[in-house]
């Protein structure tokens, strides 16, 4: 639905939920993931756009509790899968991959689609491995379910696979179990595993957590050199914005489930346009600043995505929420507007105001 914006100019939403197929390899369509509780509905995603090509990285940014990894699992299918799962999960929206829609398609055909076309990385190697079976018959498993080819073709093809992500020996370790394998590798035998089908679309849900500093960059080198091998679409999904300054060539910054920013990363880093993305860049680290200078928090905690506070989320906690805004009242929701060219944000704040403090303020100071 289309709206005057504060800067005077008729915009509407960057993806507008319909019925017609995208033409994109990836859209996201007014995406909702919910989860009914004792306590309420919990609105993990409530109403997500996005789309990606092939060859491009989307990086999702935003606090524990944003809604990043719901929204990952709604693309790969995975809140329905399993007996008690569809009455917990409700989904809605549409996922267009390819040309197909996903969340109305049958549960074998997205199971079947689920490692060939689109693979994922989980954030906790550890927890994703099975601890009872081999690195290497977890992979022949995983490849012999979309090709029909004796195991002796598969194992031939784990450790081409190991080889490729850089795990030693990987003619012995294939044999190894998760438990005898260092974070690093673990890592690096999840990432074996989801690309040993060639998928056209690779989600990496914080593929760097708990890894030291050398080994995060090895993994962020191996992800980025095998989408050039493939040309993969890639989601990098994390916390961590040094990791999206080095890999996205977009950025979405999430808040309360919803979508607060996007735009390419060039846009979103040097010219951000929302408080809250103002608040995550000033709470990064940075070699060429003084070592005696504190980080600067985003102050408060994020909210209950059962109790959302009414109008802007980011409300309670953001510093300029007393800034006088035109014919808007508290109680209403900022939409995405589009402030620069494929650049969107939810703000009530005009431009000029916005341009102001990050001019003045918020600038200088990162």
């Amino acid at each position: 639905m289309s709206e005057q914006s504060n800067t005077g100019t008729v915009v509407g939403e960057p993806f507008a939920a319909d019925s017609r197929p995208s033409t994109a390899f990836l859209e996201v369509r007014d995406l909702k993931v919910h989860f009914p509780t004792d306590d309420g509905l919990v609105k993990s995603v409530d109403g997500l756009n996005f789309s990606l090509e092939k060859g491009r990285t989307l990086g999702i940014v935003g606090e524990s509790g944003s809604g990043k990894s719901v929204t990952s699992l709604g693309i790969m299918g995975l809140h329905t899968v399993g007996q008690y799962s569809k009455r917990r999960a409700q989904v809605s929206g549409e996922i267009w991959l390819d040309g197909e829609e996903l969340l109305s398609s049958p549960t074998d055909k997205v199971r079947r689609l689920r490692g060939r076309e689109m693979a994922m990385i989980f954030q906790d190697p550890l927890s994703a491995l099975h601890p009872y079976y081999t690195i290497g018959k977890q992979i022949v498993e995983a490849y012999r379910v979309h090709h029909n080819v004796d195991k002796k073709v598969a194992r031939k093809r784990a450790i081409e696979m190991l080889d490729r992500v850089g795990i030693p020996q990987p003619d012995k370790r294939v044999d190894s179990y998760p438990h005898e394998f260092s974070g690093g590798m673990r890592q690096r035998a999840m990432i074996a595993m989801a690309l040993v089908n060639n998928p056209e679309l690779l989600i990496a849900d914080e593929p760097t957590t708990a890894l030291d500093v050398t080994v995060q960059a090895q993994i962020l080198d191996l992800i980025r050199d095998l989408q050039k091998e493939f040309g993969s679409a890639v989601i990098m999904i994390t916390h961590d914005l040094g990791v999206v300054a080095e890999m996205a060539d977009e950025l979405l910054v999430m808040y309360g489930g919803r979508c607060v920013e996007r735009g390419t990363a060039e846009q979103v880093f040097t010219t951000p346009q929302h408080p809250y993305t103002w608040g995550l860049l000033g709470s990064m680290p940075r070699i060429d600043r003084d070592q005696g200078e504190r980080l600067t928090p985003v102050k408060g905690s994020p909210p209950s995505l059962i109790n959302l506070p009414s109008g802007c989320a980011f409300n309670p906690r953001c510093p300029y929420a007393d800034v006088p805004k035109d014919n808007v009242t508290r109680t209403e929701r900022p939409e995405l507007r589009e402030v620069g060219s494929g650049h969107f944000s939810a703000c009530h704040m005009s431009g000029e105001e916005r341009e102001r403090i990050w001019n003045e303020e918020i600038a200088p100071k990162l």
